[in-house]
């Protein structure tokens, strides 16, 4: 009798493991199933803007601070821990302009606004013919770029990268400025 006691437990000890099993990945594939982050600029404002051209030098003086609030929403239920970034200001294909962003936690189903402050970086651009000439049309092409990696943890840690990147042009006699925004994301 003993032994058939023994097999009855080892039984229902196994199918309690395969059901508790089953549950785990079923709830993994449905309920806790790994979502992009989804990174948005919600603004763009020149914040700071002095130029001034000196003809008689051929120099021109430009100093220019845009203010960028960009929010990451975290569509999961786990927690998104995403590590110290950058955003970057980008002058047709070089890097011209960064802001660091601090490494932080985002809750389940929780959104997270950041607040950016990208300085052009004036004298990476007086080698390029194009800003010059950029300058007297009175517009500026910028580019920012925003890359956002960090991790979900559900039994293991899932890697996840969000991207946004904005084509600005600033105008610079009303200094005002048009964007248009891309996003992406990669688990």
């Amino acid at each position: 009798m003993s032994k058939k006691i023994l097999c009855l437990c080892l039984w229902v000890a196994a199918a309690t493991v395969a059901l508790g099993s089953l549950l785990l990945l079923l709830l993994g594939l449905t309920v806790f199933k790994p979502k992009h982050p989804i990174t948005t600029v919600d603004s763009i404002a020149v914040s700071d803007l002095h130029f001034s051209i000196d003809v008689a030098e051929l120099r021109v003086h430009l100093n220019v601070t845009l203010n960028a609030n960009v929010t990451v929403k975290n569509p999961n239920r786990l927690d998104f821990t995403y590590a110290n970034s950058s955003a970057f200001l980008i002058y047709r294909g070089k890097e011209v302009g960064e802001a660091d962003i601090p490494a932080g936690e985002i809750g389940g189903g929780a959104a997270q606004s950041l607040n950016l402050n990208l300085t052009l970086m004036a004298d990476r651009l007086l080698s390029d013919s194009d800003f010059y000439s950029d300058v007297i049309s009175g517009t500026l092409p910028l580019q920012t770029n925003v890359k956002l990696p960090g991790k979900l943890r559900l039994l293991i840690d899932i890697s996840v990268v969000s991207y946004a990147s904005c084509d600005l042009e600033i105008h610079l006699a009303s200094r005002s400025l048009d964007q248009k925004c891309h996003y992406k994301a990669k688990l």
